[in-house]
């Protein structure tokens, strides 16, 4: 049978005393949320009455009330419609008592949290060096479109109706080929998790490895803060630990860590790469203490000068890594896929976790970036945008060396999105970072992205998504800016 409405209307067995306040309660909430359209016509009384079981008084009076309330018209010959003009809503509490109780409610985590922050500058900056951003403008839209309307054509209504919490086989088949391919990680379809990005990866991993006020868990410091905050929110003893040059630093993991989270490819935010002795001293950390590591392959699509170290994945040998991967950096933030190749061991717990957590992935997606991955065009875009970000790269190189050195000294980083560079002068990068944006030059303070006191202070600089002229200038501009807090120092 059709619905007669557009909402789903739940209303007790017949003669129940509550079947008037119930009906006139759920049409009105429908009509206030919007899912009742304004100028909507309604059913009338008499189908009302048939279809939902109830007497036409019953129907009628609910109506009645809808009306005297300003929430339907009613007219000779058009029946019955939403009110095009609603009335307000009753306003919250003068007091803020009933809030104040009522927010006790909520996790104190959540209550602290606050809005989520973003690790990018303003992207109202005249010249903004983003972090981590890819250059959109690049990104194969003719590729994608014409993929797009031959998978749309290819999928079956009962293929649509379905889904796979893993992640649909034929993508996580190509992901299987590229990370191998890639990054020499060798892994089978089935070891493969489907996420909607590496932050729902962090997420999932969080709440199957997490024992609330139990489990140790050691980041980077500065690091990402919303992978920080993934762990914390599941209840992590969250540990920072410096960085230095050659990445994460081992010799300082506490001795109870249980998770380590490392980007070892290309660090975020100094860009540096974890070295040989350090991710093999990382993995006898791990195997010693029965421990788990999750690699973030941050950036690591875009190498520049040296070959790049295996990853810890291919390393490891006593299924303690966890690798997490994302195609928001060769691609497109906005696609929202990523993926963990997982340990056997753990598998069934992060489809669990999924399931409750969001569920599948968009399957007309997957299917599209599958195609986009087997048919070459991904590793074509790679290489082309290989060569765009490393004229980019160098351009903001030469110039720092060039022109900043007074004031900054490069981090070496041969991969990534961004390069960072600590202040030679004791100056306050947030400070800086402050004043820059007040001459509308986006750069990102380091210290803003750490938790020790002890962090270096400096900036980063995004190149994905500025242009050259754009580099030129918005570094001829933050030489001045730095010029002048020196002055004022």
């Amino acid at each position: 049978m059709e619905p007669l409405l557009p909402i789903g209307i739940l209303l007790p067995e017949r003669g129940s005393r509550t079947l008037l306040h119930d009906l006139h309660r759920q049409l009105r909430s429908a009509i206030i949320e919007g899912r009742l359209r304004p100028g909507l016509r309604l059913p009338s009384t008499r189908s009302i009455a048939e279809y939902y079981g109830v007497s036409r008084n019953t129907a009628v009076a609910a109506y009645d009330l809808l009306l005297s309330e300003g929430y339907v018209v009613a007219r000779r010959g058009s029946g019955t419609r939403v009110a095009v003009a609603l009335p307000r809503a009753p306003s919250a509490p003068a007091s803020g008592k009933a809030s104040n109780s009522k927010i006790q409610r909520v996790v104190p985590f959540w209550r602290s949290a606050g809005t989520p922050s973003n690790e990018n500058v303003s992207g109202t900056a005249r010249w903004s060096f983003r972090l981590g951003v890819p250059d959109a403008e690049s990104f194969p839209v003719e590729v994608w479109r014409r993929l797009s309307i031959r998978e749309s054509r290819a999928m079956r209504m009962a293929e649509g109706l379905e889904t796979d919490l893993q992640g649909r086989r034929e993508l996580r088949e190509a992901i299987a080929r590229h990370v191998s391919f890639t990054r020499a990680v060798a892994c089978a379809p089935g070891d493969i998790l489907v996420t909607a990005g590496a932050q729902q990866a962090f997420d999932l991993l969080a709440r199957v490895l997490v024992t609330p006020q139990r489990t140790h868990v050691a980041l980077e410091d500065p690091g990402y803060r919303p992978l920080r905050a993934a762990f914390e929110a599941a209840g992590g003893k969250v540990s920072a630990i410096p960085v230095d040059r050659d990445g994460l630093v081992v010799d300082k993991l506490p001795q109870n860590a249980h998770i380590i989270c490392v980007t070892p490819s290309h660090q975020f935010p100094l860009g540096c790469i974890l070295s040989a002795q350090r991710r093999a001293a990382l993995l006898d950390f791990a195997q010693t203490r029965n421990a788990v590591v999750v690699e973030d392959d941050y950036d690591g699509e875009f190498r520049y000068t040296d070959r790049p170290l295996d990853a810890l994945q291919t390393l490891d040998r006593r299924e303690s890594v966890f690798y997490v991967g994302t195609f928001s950096k060769s691609l497109l933030p906005t696609l929202r896929l990523g993926y963990i190749v997982a340990p056997p061991w753990a598998r069934s717990a992060l489809l669990a976790a999924k399931a409750v957590a969001e569920g599948s992935c968009c399957g007309l997606t997957q299917g599209i970036l599958a195609s986009l991955i087997t048919g070459g065009h991904l590793a074509r875009h790679v290489r082309k945008m290989q060569q765009t970000y490393g004229r980019r790269r160098q351009l903001l190189i030469d110039t720092l060396l060039r022109d900043l050195s007074k004031w900054l000294e490069l981090i070496p980083s041969a991969a990534g999105l961004h390069v960072a560079a600590t202040l030679k002068v004791p100056l306050s990068d947030k400070a800086i970072e402050a004043a820059a944006l007040r001459q509308r030059i986006g750069v990102r303070a380091l210290s803003a992205m750490a938790t020790r006191r002890t962090s270096p202070a400096g900036l980063a600089f995004g190149f994905g998504a500025i242009k050259e002229p754009e580099i030129t200038a918005g570094l001829a501009a933050l030489r001045r800016v730095l010029s002048s807090a020196a002055r004022s120092a």
